[in-house]
């Protein structure tokens, strides 16, 4: 149904952002840490998201010619609450002297 707003301009619904369920931004308990200093590494994400709880997996994205970092990587944990907990203290923070960004990861639509 169209919200008619005046002059001939209608709103559409807006979907909720819970309409398509947690599957859409993919798994609860990886995510996607973007703005990382070009020096960042494995062990160095890893102990800064470490605090807030198991961690599964951590991987810092590198260029496969040069072998250095593309400036963003992903952590998973192992429970949904510690991933949540992880995001809303991070997201913004600094680490190696860069502010990063850190938000749910996405599924990768194909590709190699």
């Amino acid at each position: 149904m169209m919200q008619r707003l005046g002059a001939g301009i209608a709103r559409l619904p807006r979907a909720s952002p819970l309409a398509g369920g947690i599957s859409s931004r993919g798994s609860c308990t990886k995510l996607f840490v973007g703005g990382l200093s070009y020096d960042t590494n494995e062990p160095v994400l890893k102990d800064a998201f470490r605090q807030f709880g198991d961690i599964i997996e951590v991987n810092v994205i590198c260029d496969h010619m040069s072998g250095k970092s593309k400036g963003y990587g992903f952590v998973q944990f192992k429970s949904e609450a510690a991933a949540s907990t992880a995001l809303n203290e991070m997201d913004g923070k600094s680490l190696d002297g860069k502010d990063i960004r850190v938000h749910y990861a996405q599924k990768r639509n194909g590709g190699l």
